[in-house]
């Protein structure tokens, strides 16, 4: 199957003419396209500057809310109570920090990412979790919400397993708002000792878009 090039048209091939991860290449990172793109479970990623890819992947790593645990040393980190967690009071220092998280030949979230979901984050769509210790932002993720869908995005820790913590705060607000899903999009080790599982690019479309008939929360969180 050829590789789809977008152009200046707001538009992403239908879920019937996905064969392999990668589904599109160009196009630009609007508001407009972004939410397009994670209506129909697909996402962008860098490997060149100024040329986004569009991935919906065969695989997809996934959270299913209600039945996720902590582990017990996430529960015990939590239980010290040393640790203060907010949500969306520091959008651009999560995002710079994940962004920081590796080399910097490799992270995939440059400036024009940082850039683009700041905007969402401004229009409400995008939202972080914040883990704070004496002052410190020392943990957190970000991440879109789309109706009953959360859609992770990075995460970072400056202090062992503070990422994990910014995890279970967003489950617990999930849950509060019954939100039955959190996508991570491709497995990684760091998803899989979070407890996520790999589901079929169907399944994942299916959850979608049932959950995108579901209000979604935005605003500050």
């Amino acid at each position: 199957m050829p590789i789809y090039r977008l152009s200046d048209e707001l538009w992403f091939p239908g879920p019937e003419e996905f064969e392999d991860n990668l589904v599109a290449v160009g196009g630009d990172l609007s508001v407009s396209r972004l939410l397009l793109a994670y209506s129909k479970g697909i996402f962008p990623w860098y490997e060149d500057p100024g040329m986004p890819r569009w991935y919906c992947p065969e695989e997809r790593c996934v959270f299913h809310v209600p039945s996720f645990k902590p582990s017990t040393s996430t529960r015990q980190l939590y239980n010290k109570g040393v640790y203060r967690f907010t949500f969306d009071n520091a959008f651009h220092e999560v995002i710079s920090a994940c962004a920081g998280n590796g080399r910097e030949d490799e992270t995939w979230i440059l400036p024009e990412m940082i850039q683009a979901y700041t905007e969402l984050h401004a229009l409400g769509f995008a939202h972080s979790v914040e883990v704070w210790r004496d002052g410190n932002l020392v943990g957190g993720l970000y991440g879109i919400n789309l109706g009953g869908m959360f859609c992770g995005e990075s995460m970072f820790s400056t202090e062992s397993n503070t990422s994990k913590l910014a995890f279970w705060h967003l489950i617990q607000r999930c849950k509060e708002w019954g939100m039955d899903w959190i996508d991570g999009q491709l497995e990684n080790p760091h998803l899989v000792s979070l407890g996520a599982k790999l589901i079929s690019r169907e399944a994942y479309l299916n959850h979608l878009e049932k959950a995108l008939q579901q209000e979604s929360h935005r605003g500050k969180w």
